[in-house]
């Protein structure tokens, strides 16, 4: 095994991050080309076919659901399969009304403009974005106090794509103005073995099919986890390989990362490992476990225990957290008996 890490560690995490950029060659261009998201694509396929054959503005677009699974490209594919301009910017960046205005002045007739964490977008700038969605027109006050006065700016029919991990923190007003919400689901370990297999494919690496699907099981059903795995096991096979991409180097090199069979990387194996040895597998208060593994609280409710609940290891009771039967069988232990039992009555 690698080296015991006690952060969690940022290549298995779905956020962006700078080396990401790297990533933008592999991304797909057209609808054709993306894979996964069946449904999704399916659905947005109709949407931009008849948006094209109107000759209008397509419908205003929120894509939502985990970090890394596509949001972003889908909505620079919306772009260029409907022919139109791409603006891109983010609910953070938009501090004042008049930031916002000066983007949507900008935009041109069935443009494409793309919010990125669309729920953390001021409340006042919110305000003003929902007569530009529904009437394509800005209500701007200008002046303060007595001189104050309300001018109407007509705007060019465009189409407002936001992106949220969030749903929850979006205003039902605003959700409400999306006429096309879609979730992204996680990746299946096929899907992103074509994914991964691609990716190769585009950075002239030779790849076996055992190579590519070691680096799909590990990748935490994340397209953009498995880009950054992938460079990694390049490196290795380019370093200590013969450049070829197998089996043999990926299993090894993801090892050495500490990454195993299933994506956990030494954090998600120390909280794991902390359960079983010390608190009999639970339950055991989410504070206790903040103390013991030195991790605050937050760190652990948003990074740390999502995907391995989403992998049925850990279960959260109101009495608090629970190593389940497959945490037990992941660390090569046997559950308690009265764990068991008390999980067959739930059942």
């Amino acid at each position: 095994m690698g080296a015991v890490v006690s952060q969690p560690d940022p290549m298995l995490r779905p956020e962006p991050q700078e080396a990401d950029s790297e990533d933008r060659a592999l991304r797909p261009q057209m609808l054709t080309d993306f894979v996964g998201q069946a449904e999704a694509r399916a659905n947005l396929r109709v949407f931009i076919e008849s948006a094209r054959m109107r000759g209008q503005a397509m419908d205003h677009t929120l894509f939502h659901g985990p970090p890394g699974l596509g949001k972003t490209t889908l909505a620079q594919i919306m772009a260029r399969e409907l022919g139109v301009n791409f603006k891109m910017t983010s609910g953070p960046v938009l501090a004042r009304a008049g930031d916002l205005a000066a983007i949507l002045t900008n935009l041109e007739s069935r443009d494409v403009l793309f919010i990125d964490e669309i729920h953390r977008m001021n409340p006042a700038v919110e305000e003003v974005l929902y007569p530009a969605m529904e009437d394509f027109e800005l209500d701007l006050v200008i002046g303060e106090g007595p001189a104050a006065r309300t001018v109407r700016i007509e705007l060019q029919p465009f189409t407002l794509v936001g992106a949220t991990t969030r749903l929850c923190l979006l205003t039902t007003p605003l959700r409400d103005r999306f006429g096309i919400p879609t979730r992204l689901q996680f990746y299946t370990v096929e899907e992103l073995d074509l994914i991964v297999t691609r990716g190769a494919k585009l950075m002239n690496i030779p790849s076996e099919p055992a190579g590519t699907r070691e680096i799909a099981r590990r990748a935490r059903g994340t397209p953009r986890i498995a880009g950054r795995l992938l460079r990694r096991v390049i490196d290795f096979a380019l370093v200590e390989g013969d450049g070829r991409l197998t089996r043999e180097i990926a299993d090894s090199a993801l090892t050495r990362l500490g990454v195993d069979h299933l994506g956990l990387d030494g954090a998600d194996r120390r909280y794991l490992t902390l359960m079983a040895e010390h608190y009999g597998g639970g339950p055991v208060g989410v504070e206790t476990l903040s103390a013991a593994l030195s991790e605050s609280r937050d760190a652990i409710e948003e990074v740390i225990e999502p995907y391995l609940m989403q992998q049925g290891l850990v279960a959260r009771t109101p009495r608090g957290r629970m190593l389940a039967r497959l945490g037990w069988r992941h660390l090569g232990l046997d559950a308690p008996r009265q764990q068991e039992s008390r999980g067959n009555r739930r059942e």
